[in-house]
């Protein structure tokens, strides 16, 4: 009987990376860029306001806000006029407004000494101006406005190549691309990225008992559950999903299936009963494919899988087992890590945390445990507390209700056979429900 460990190292060494290819930037979140984005011109391309406000040469209002001396006539106030406001202690310049320039304004202007220019956040800065005053320091004036707060040079603007200077890597290959790193890619000009796309996931179910969910099932036959919850899972991984849907048991029909999607595919999951002699025949059917293994992992649920590379370009393809709890468990175990490996995630396996039982936890020993539990933290304390969930302590039920209430597998070491209530154990979030 393999270990965990050892089947997952396997598993994860023959991941298949898609070939980059070329997507629109809209398209290319979450995906892992293929390129360094070298930048051919600075961002922003312009001097602009940074807020709301005036531009105005610093030199201009450095006297604002300053306490007012007894004489005024000794302040260097440059151009502008400056005075006591009222009974103040403080300084306030007064400059004559001379224009305003709105984002996205094309017409140069140009600022004398003495003088300001309302502008608004983006708009291009005035010839001679270097900084802006926010309206917040101003009384807002049209004709001439009153200035209580002096500003350094450069202050409340962005200057040319601020963000980005040519030459400058906007986006770096290997990085993931995120909202950031989408507005980056628009504001350095480009529409399309190369990108590693997202891994093609087959997903396959084989079963005579098998009927699609627009059909009755007759006697002796069942839903196909697998194929739809197996696609979910993998597009929730972040996989570019085909569900073929049910399979017949036929060697030469399964066979047909199979090797059509090898070609389409980085990932094959086939989710059928397995064990015995269905373990043999789909072998068999498959055995001019590759070598498929097909035997016991010491894990539970799932303890029976299979595992190989087929077809020319040794496509990794799993065989899981056909009830629906084993299967969404073992996807979660062995399939899913291949899949964000693929897409370049640096962390593939989900967040553990360790938290402490608030009831008895029987497992199977010898098998590493991945029971179905409900995680709650501490409201006072902030500890990790976790219940298993199933019609029995060992959490062996094989209710698909109860994987849906689950939010965590409790992982259970194979030399452990019971958790006693305030014990620590390892859990393995699952995903987040709106």
């Amino acid at each position: 009987m393999r270990s965990v460990e050892d089947h997952l190292s396997l598993v994860t060494a023959s991941v298949v990376a898609p070939r980059p290819v070329q997507v629109a930037i809209s398209e290319a979140q979450g995906l892992l860029c293929a390129e360094e984005v070298v930048t051919t011109d600075p961002l922003p391309a312009f001097d602009q306001a940074a807020i709301d406000g005036y531009a105005v040469r610093a030199v201009d209002v450095a006297a604002a806000g300053q306490e007012a001396p007894e004489d005024l006539a000794t302040i260097g106030s440059g151009d502008a006029d400056v005075e006591r406001l009222d009974e103040s202690d403080r300084l306030v310049v007064t400059l004559p407004v001379v224009g305003e320039v709105a984002a996205g304004s094309r017409t140069p202007t140009r600022l004398q000494p003495g003088q300001a220019v309302r502008v608004e956040t983006g708009a291009p800065m005035p010839t001679l101006a270097d900084a802006v005053v926010p309206v917040r320091w101003t009384d807002g004036g049209e004709d001439r406005v009153m200035i209580g707060h002096a500003v350094d040079s450069g202050e409340y603007v962005r200057a040319t190549g601020d963000d980005v200077r040519p030459g400058d890597v906007a986006v770096r290959q290997g990085v993931i691309i995120g909202p950031a790193q989408v507005g980056l890619l628009a504001a350095v000009g480009r529409s399309r990225v190369l990108v590693h796309p997202r891994p093609r996931v087959s997903v396959i179910a084989v079963g005579n008992e098998l009927v699609d969910i627009d059909r009755s099932p007759g006697a002796g036959q069942v839903y196909d559950i697998n194929s739809y919850a197996l696609a979910a899972a993998a597009r929730d991984a972040g996989a570019d999903v085909h569900r073929v849907g049910i399979a017949e048991r036929d060697p030469a029909r399964l066979r047909e299936a199979v090797e059509a999607q090898l070609i389409r595919s980085e990932i094959v999951v086939i989710c059928g009963s397995i064990g015995g002699a269905s373990s043999r025949q789909l072998a068999e059917a498959l055995a001019d494919l590759g070598d498929l293994d097909i035997g016991r992992i010491a894990m539970h649920p799932g303890s029976v899988q299979g595992f190989g590379l087929l077809g020319k370009d040794e496509i990794p393809t799993f065989v899981i087992p056909a009830n629906p709890v084993s299967a969404l468990v073992t996807f979660e175990v062995m399939v899913r890590p291949l899949i964000r490996i693929a897409l370049g995630k640096r962390q593939p396996m989900r967040r553990t945390v360790t938290a402490r039982t608030i009831g008895p936890i029987l497992s199977v020993e010898g098998r590493r445990g991945f029971l179905r539990g409900q995680l709650m933290r501490d409201e006072r304390s902030g500890e990790y507390l976790v219940q298993v969930i199933g019609e029995s302590e060992s959490g062996t039920s094989h209710l698909l209700a109860e994987l849906a209430d689950a939010n965590c597998l409790i992982m259970v070491d194979e030399d452990v056979e019971e958790l006693r209530t305030g014990d620590s154990v390892e859990v393995m979030f699952l995903a987040a429900r709106g």
